[in-house]
């Protein structure tokens, strides 16, 4: 199930292998729908991490709910499973030192590394990890600037008042931008 009501996004999912990737690509595309490319690379190593979690390490099963959420100017992106035990930045090391040569046992670390705030709560019988991330502050009540298909006539039911070329500053009223000439397809026929 996925929802978006304004800027936020829930799947549920089997926190499968073969499942985190397409979560990564889910979720890459909402933050690209929302001008949000610059996260991208943090939000999908972050989710990575916190999907292998799940899959390694969460009892009984590997169900879990991704949720990310842009208030303001915070990204928080947070899984939450349904094993009530917490995790740990060095999960399995009885001194709490991680081991230099371990090749796993990093996921929280790197989760901390790219990400501005993590944490870890109980809710209900399991827990939420979840990381924020700094987002551009972005007007949530604008609507989106439309784009000009190139190669296509603009002739028709569009407005031209309404077109704002790509290259014009966010903020700037449509009315104080120069009309392009009408575009036409350089196709013959």
């Amino acid at each position: 199930m996925i929802s978006e009501p304004s800027r936020h996004c829930t799947v549920e999912v089997q926190a499968l292998p073969s499942r985190i990737g397409q979560v990564r690509r889910i979720v890459s595309a909402h933050l690209r729908y929302w001008h949000l490319d610059a996260l991208i690379d943090h939000a999908a190593l972050g989710l990575t991490e916190l999907l292998t979690n799940v899959h390694r390490h969460a009892q009984p099963d590997k169900k879990c709910t991704v949720e990310v959420e842009l208030l303001l100017d915070r990204l928080t992106v947070s899984v939450l499973d349904h094993d009530p035990r917490l995790p740990s930045e060095t999960a399995g090391d009885p001194d709490g030192d991680p081991d230099p040569y371990a090749t796993s046992g990093r996921g929280l670390a790197i989760v901390e590394a790219v990400s501005e705030s993590w944490g870890v709560r109980q809710e209900g019988s399991g827990k939420v990890v979840w990381f924020t991330l700094p987002a551009p502050s972005l007007s949530l009540t604008a609507p989106p600037r439309p784009h000009a298909v190139h190669g296509a006539t603009t002739d028709g039911p569009f407005a031209p008042a309404a077109f704002v070329p790509d290259d014009v500053p966010f903020g700037v009223p449509a009315e104080s931008v120069r009309p392009h000439a009408t575009a036409r397809s350089a196709i013959a026929g």
